[in-house]
């Protein structure tokens, strides 16, 4: 197990202004958002370290924490992975088959009654009857953990693309499912409330639509995303999401987002994009011009790192960091400051990180994702690093 502490005491001066008053989730006159127009922001001063506590993986894109000390890790080729306590590979619990590119074997979740029905939710990219598409699945996990067997399809129906497949799925503090899809590179799609892509999607854990969703008849829960893959909960009504900007396609690139938003809000993309706006479309809190972008993100919830406690935590990809974003108290969606943690390629950092979210523990976990063709894959593989003090 290896261990690399990082100390910071300077801060090191980002360009980053904030834009011009806009309108933002609500439609609320008063956010502005905090435009970087040359690098990611400051250099984090929160003295914190990051420990390897599992290695030998295989892009490990999200991490679904078991009750009895086990935990289950996707590996996007198409395996269900067991850990073990201690950081020990365990068994290949499932292997899916999928398609290739961005997608693959994505998000994982646990039923919020998991210890008494043992169900586990899957994000996953395949081809079915020869056409690639995007498909939430619910299977059984053995009572020793080490199998899984299919149960049912919950939502299917999603177009699929080499890129742009979202995949983050969650239960949120309501019980419901929250799957965010992307625009399979098709951008009207995100625009369109008769499709399933560039949305948050809210849905029952039998995949039904709840009565309450803020489209009658829709799973649609948010629209005008290009491709998230993270968010989590502020509170039980607001929620932190954090989407990639363009990379090319309408002649635009970078500005990706980490957005406050409410249900039935609508992104903006492809209309609007980093800190525009326009009447009824989210401005987002934060855009970086350079290509960040973001991966998973959670709500630092724990006590070991007091100064991140209610701060959303966010990995990053391209721009291979772990990013701190502290928002306003008195203007919930204003950011008050955010900065930059484990910047770069080994030894300085750990490279592009994919998830982030917090374990029963109480501490952070992140992966990295450096063998997914966009970064340098090391000997040990992709890991699951613990952030603490």
């Amino acid at each position: 197990m290896s261990l690399r502490s990082l100390v910071l005491f300077g801060v090191a001066l980002a360009s980053c202004h904030r834009g011009s008053p806009a309108p933002g989730a609500g439609g609320d006159p008063s956010q502005e958002c905090a435009y970087v127009e040359k690098g990611f922001g400051p250099v984090g001063t929160v003295p914190v370290r990051a420990e390897t506590v599992v290695s030998g993986l295989e892009i490990p894109w999200s991490i679904a924490f078991l009750p009895d000390g086990n935990w289950l890790v996707s590996e996007r080729p198409g395996r269900l992975r067991l850990i073990r306590p201690g950081g020990k590979l365990g068994e290949v619990v499932a292997r899916l088959e999928t398609a290739g590119g961005e997608g693959g074997l994505l998000g994982t979740a646990l039923h919020p009654q998991f210890a008494a029905n043992r169900f586990v939710y899957v994000y996953r990219t395949s081809y079915v009857q020869g056409a690639r598409g995007n498909r939430v699945e619910r299977y059984r996990l053995s009572q020793d953990d080490t199998s899984a067997t299919f149960d049912k399809v919950i939502l299917e129906g999603i177009h699929a693309a080499e890129y742009h497949d979202g995949g983050r799925i969650r239960f949120g503090p309501d019980g419901m499912l929250y799957v965010g899809t992307g625009d399979g590179t098709q951008p009207a799609k995100s625009q369109d409330l008769q499709s399933l892509n560039g949305k948050l999607l809210r849905l029952t854990p039998e995949g039904g639509i709840p009565a309450d969703n803020p489209f009658p008849k829709s799973p649609v829960f948010l629209l005008g995303i290009r491709n998230t893959e993270g968010f989590d909960w502020k509170d039980a009504s607001t929620l932190y999401l954090v989407d990639h900007g363009p990379s090319g396609e309408l002649g635009r690139t970078g500005h990706d987002e980490v957005n406050v938003v409410r249900a039935g809000d609508n992104l903006g993309w492809p209309d609007i994009y980093g800190c525009q706006a326009r009447a009824g479309m989210v401005t987002p809190s934060l855009s970086w011009k350079e290509a960040v972008p973001p991966g998973g993100a959670a709500i630092y919830t724990g006590t070991g790192i007091p100064e991140w406690r209610g701060n959303l935590i966010v990995g990053t990809l391209k721009s291979r960091h772990l990013h701190r974003v502290v928002f306003d108290p008195a203007e919930p969606r204003r950011i008050k400051s955010h900065e930059v943690y484990f910047q770069g390629d080994p030894p300085d950092g750990f490279g592009r990180l994919r998830e982030v979210v917090m374990g029963p523990d109480g501490q952070l976990y992140v992966t990295t994702s450096n063998c997914d063709g966009r970064g340098t894959c090391p000997e040990e593989k992709d890991a699951i690093l613990r952030i603490s003090r």
